[in-house]
């Protein structure tokens, strides 16, 4: 061999080293699976000039699957960015008798882990080419070098196999696979492997992470169907309007923009807003009228209305039994009154005992009159009809809440933001904790927990606000409301907008972009659909 010949072999081995380490750095870049195998059989052609290769997957039922096929010669694309499918079945490692399958030249690269560099498949004693010859005599093609090559992970384990087709040589005629071919390819096998499995640990960590996410809300859904409910609803409509937003290029939004990495840690927030109401009592959190705690009192007050009708009953039968005959119709006219005026006074119980949106004073001063009645308890005892914590409780204003449940409520937020700013989150889930800790907060700032204004939250987080709140006023299964129709849900949040609880600008994306309409048809009720006429809408200005 000459110095001339010397030198270019070395620069051909040196081409096909830089080769190699240009291969590595992508495969290194890639994130997307496909992509990834098929960059590592085009390398693998390339580095030693095949006219074609095929990418095998070992599967966990001991087969092998084809993912990805090329030939040259014969146009053939296969799997990865090619729209055609490999049509051929999974080699199976076993035979049918359960033994070995080494008269397949893959299935034996697996089950040996050794490489198999075959000069000619026609002369290659050991294994079974039927199928090579077959598909030859189908396409007129002739498969002579084969260089088969195990693909391992760090920890030892074979996961799949390159398998490369005819080399071809400078002269373009076939020719056998090289020893230095052979470990520059086991070498990129190697580093594809290592690729793979990467790529295979962050998406499964991935996985595990958003199982973990779906875990707690799956577990608040199982304390409670009602917010159960919300957790999955309020992710999808975050979306929806977090999406519009930057669909948006005029106006204040018009700078808002998101990358996938933005919209998965938005989603991640959204289904996580209320990990914290995991630490709230049932008692509360699912508090359906005024006078429930673990069970509904309204019965206990309806037990003593009874005794009260009882005692007036008797009473009654007392006073006619002394009494002139003539006066006995005046006394059951009056005990009618009586049972009539305590029936109508229980009724009003009732109804003031399942909360709504605003309770009148002079409601609340009839419940106050109702507990001015005294019944006899079995004690003898006279004692008011209604003890101080029901007066209280059945004369709240507004929903079902007192003010200190309201307080134990409202801290599921600091529970929430204490939980997830406790993680160790990656890079590209920094904002998680201010994502999902925002959706209590208002513009004017006198939101909770934190007091923040407009200013200070992201656009992400203002967008939850939103979100958060149109699925509360909307949802169909809360104990303590009836399901709103979507023209009364859409006047409260436009009220909301003009008095600084949310985001104006994104008040009329919502509308503007008919974000409210797209989740009303997937989530609400048929009923729930009335007539919406947008120019009645508080605060709504058309773009």
């Amino acid at each position: 061999m000459t110095a001339t010949t010397d030198a270019g072999v070395v620069a051909q081995l040196l081409r096909r080293l830089d080769k190699l380490n240009a291969i590595g750095i992508a495969l290194s870049a890639e994130k997307d699976p496909l992509r990834l195998v098929e960059q590592i059989l085009l390398g693998a052609k390339d580095i030693t000039n095949a006219d074609g290769g095929t990418v095998y997957s070992v599967t966990g039922d001991g087969h092998l699957s084809f993912e990805m096929l090329r030939n040259d010669t014969l146009g053939l694309a296969m799997g990865g960015s090619s729209t055609v499918a490999v049509p051929y079945k999974p080699l199976s490692l076993t035979r049918e008798d359960g033994s070995p399958n080494h008269a397949s030249v893959v299935a034996h690269t697996v089950l040996t882990g050794d490489t198999v560099n075959i000069p000619d498949a026609y002369h290659a004693e050991g294994f079974d080419f039927a199928g090579t010859r077959a598909f030859d005599a189908k396409t007129g093609y002739r498969s002579t070098s084969m260089l088969t090559v195990p693909m391992r992970n760090h920890e030892g384990e074979i996961t799949g196999v390159l398998q490369l087709l005819n080399a071809r040589g400078d002269d373009g005629k076939v020719c056998p696979f090289s020893m230095s071919e052979q470990r520059l390819v086991e070498s990129l096998a190697s580093q594809a492997a290592t690729a793979l499995t990467k790529h295979d640990l962050i998406e499964g960590m991935r996985k595990l992470f958003e199982s973990f996410v779906q875990l707690i809300a799956t577990a608040i859904d199982e304390k409670s169907p009602y917010t159960g409910g919300h957790c999955r609803r309020v992710p999808q409509l975050t979306m929806m309007l977090a999406e519009a937003a930057a669909r948006v290029n005029s106006g204040p939004l018009a700078g808002f923009s998101m990358n996938e990495g933005d919209r998965y840690e938005l989603h991640i927030a959204s289904w996580i807003h209320d990990c914290g109401k995991i630490t709230t009592p049932e008692y509360v959190m699912d508090k359906a009228t005024k006078l429930q705690t673990i069970y509904d009192r309204v019965g206990l007050i309806e037990t003593r209305f009874e005794i009260v009708r009882r005692d007036l009953e008797i009473a009654a039968l007392k006073r006619a039994a002394a009494a002139p005959a003539g006066e006995r119709a005046a006394i059951e006219t009056t005990l009618r009154e009586e049972i009539a005026a305590l029936d109508d006074d229980l009724a009003f119980i009732r109804r003031a005992n399942t909360g709504g949106e605003f309770m009148k004073p002079e409601d609340q001063e009839r419940i106050r009159r109702i507990a001015m009645r005294t019944w006899r308890a079995p004690d003898g005892d006279l004692q008011p009809i209604l003890t101080d914590n029901e007066v209280r409780n059945l004369t709240i204003a507004k929903g079902t809440l007192l003010p200190e449940e309201r307080l134990i409520i409202n801290n599921h937020m600091v529970s929430t933001i204490k939980m997830l700013e406790s993680l160790p989150y990656p890079k590209h889930l920094r904002r998680v904790p201010e994502f999902a800790g925002g959706h209590h907060e208002r513009m004017d700032g006198k939101g909770y927990p934190k007091g923040l204004t407009r200013d200070q939250m992201s656009v992400q987080a203002r967008v939850m606000g939103i979100a958060d709140i149109f699925e509360a006023l909307t949802a169909d299964d809360r104990p303590y409301k009836k399901a709103m129709p979507l023209s009364m849900a859409l006047g409260i949040l436009g009220r909301m907008a003009g008095e600084g609880h949310i985001d104006p600008d994104l008040f009329n994306v919502f509308i503007g972009e008919g974000v409210y309409l797209e989740y009303a048809k997937t989530y609400l009720n048929p009923e729930q659909l009335d007539q919406v006429d947008l120019a009645k809408i508080p605060n709504y200005r058309p773009g």
